[in-house]
């Protein structure tokens, strides 16, 4: 680590970019918090804190790596730790899903919109499309600056519409956990755990190229490692107090499309209609990432006039196939089926890790 001073603007901005961008549709809506924590009752806080320290692993491990090696494209990052031929099958593959992430954001806000205001989805999608392409054309600098000031507002809120969901039936927790297994609710994986790696896995998939692509431009390491350990923090315990608001009301929100919405509406109705507006942010927020991220690795230079070509094309492509399917079976297939391979990666990457620091110690 190097001895300039930390400036606490720029890690305010670097912890609210890592939590806008895994704040989504499946998180501002609550239908991810509910497949992968809430289903399991009071495990689903066992899962958060795995979550959580996997979490501050990887995300310190890929801005640090991207500071030192300043990699030619952000991809680079699966060849550093995986090598030349399983590398490049990342590569491909995390494109893939990060796309297949993006569409997911399409049709979140397509549920959204449909489910507050009554809205035909295809406005919602539209309206996604429309701003996302719009920003990513702007470049990775200015879409970081958006994401880290819109991301700690989402957190908030969330935190609070949790802690309301907590505490107007806190009874209904421990009823909750009871009854939960009887519900039909689409559950991420067989238990508690495996639905951790998963979550953490897919989470993987869509952040190593866009923190390692933030590592290489950043000037001080520590502001960027402060920033992913802040960013950790708020996104866990917003995951945590949210989770816990749904399960004590599992039985009204088990087969929601935005279950957020309903607890919202227990708040007040204004209530509801100003949370609509902040979940349509959280899912602005990670769409337009996972867009970049996907342009960039078509067309290396994002102030290209091929790179706003490409993201127009990809964009309004994904929009159309993102109104085409169920939002939470789009979050149920996509990012478990992902989450296991991006979960292959996090053992790749202890490897290196370890290999790394034995290979200092010998050197020395």
């Amino acid at each position: 680590m190097n001895k300039e001073k930390i400036s606490v603007s720029t890690v305010i901005i670097y912890a609210g970019a890592f939590m806008a961008f895994l704040i989504g549709s499946g998180f501002a809506t609550g239908q991810e918090v509910l497949q992968y924590f809430t289903s399991y009752g009071f495990w689903g806080i066992a899962g958060t804190f795995t979550v959580f320290a996997l979490f501050v692993y990887v995300s310190t491990s890929f801005i640090m790596v991207g500071y030192n090696k300043k990699f030619e494209k952000p991809n680079d990052i699966y060849k550093y730790y995986c090598g030349k031929y399983i590398g490049t099958f990342f590569d491909y593959f995390s494109t893939l899903f990060i796309y297949m992430s993006y569409i997911v954001m399409v049709a979140g806000a397509a549920a959204t919109i449909n489910q507050q205001y009554g809205i035909p989805s295809i406005f919602g999608g539209i309206l996604l499309v429309v701003l996302s392409i719009t920003t990513v054309a702007f470049g990775l600098g200015k879409i970081v600056n958006v994401l880290g000031r819109i991301g700690p507002v989402v957190v908030v809120l969330s935190i609070v519409l949790g802690l309301y969901g907590i505490f107007s039936n806190i009874g209904g927790l421990k009823e909750g956990h009871e009854i939960v297994p009887t519900l039909p609710v689409l559950r991420a994986s067989t238990n508690w755990f495996l639905a951790a790696a998963s979550y953490t896995g897919f989470c993987m998939l869509w952040l190593a190229a866009f923190i390692s692509a933030i590592g290489s431009k950043t000037k001080n390491i520590k502001d960027g490692v402060l920033g992913m350990v802040f960013g950790v923090v708020g996104f866990c315990v917003a995951v945590l107090i949210v989770s816990l608001g749904l399960l004590a009301h599992i039985e009204a929100v088990a087969t929601s499309q935005v279950p957020s919405l309903y607890i919202a509406g227990l708040v007040h109705p204004t209530f509801a209609f100003v949370f609509s507006v902040i979940v349509i942010a959280g899912i602005y927020t990670t769409a337009v990432p996972l867009l970049w991220t996907v342009s960039s690795r078509i067309i290396n230079n994002d102030k290209s006039k091929n790179f706003i070509i490409v993201t127009i094309v990809i964009g309004v492509i994904g929009g159309i196939i993102g109104l085409k399917v169920p939002f939470n079976k789009l979050v149920n297939v996509v990012y478990v089926i992902n989450g296991y391979v991006g979960f292959l990666l996090l053992f790749l990457m202890i490897f290196k890790s370890i290999t790394t620091i034995i290979k200092k110690k010998n050197h020395n």
